[in-house]
């Protein structure tokens, strides 16, 4: 047992330095910086104007097809890469449920294509 301990110290020595490192890194930042918000600082920002009024106001269809055209090339990019790797070892069983899932992703592409999200104004 008393091995198995040993083999965890190296990550419990890097997780104390990282959290002594951010914790001196605040703290270096209260000391040194002038702490000296004005309302402009410490005001609500949202895309470079004013807030809206109430926040469950409708906002339009294009923001969430532009969302759903980033999960879409999001999860393809984080998903072939890890494929690509153990491509031979999966064999054909591995091929097919990548094409099937390419495939659901072609899908929504099209979706997003059919409702102009990829046409910018």
């Amino acid at each position: 047992m008393d091995d198995l301990l040993r083999e965890y110290l190296p990550v419990l020595i890097f997780i104390g330095v990282a959290v002594g490192m951010a914790a001196m890194m605040v703290i270096a930042s209260l000391v040194v910086a002038r702490q000296n918000p004005d309302t402009e600082k410490v005001s609500a920002y949202e895309c470079g104007f004013e807030a809206f009024d109430d926040a469950r106001a409708r906002f339009e269809v294009r923001f969430y097809l532009v969302s759903i055209l980033f999960i879409i090339f999001d999860l393809e990019a984080a998903f072939l890469f890890p494929w690509a790797v153990v491509l031979n070892r999966v064999g054909l069983f591995g091929l097919a449920s990548m094409l099937i899932f390419l495939g659901v992703l072609t899908v929504g592409f099209i979706y997003e294509w059919r409702k102009g999200a990829l046409d910018w104004e």
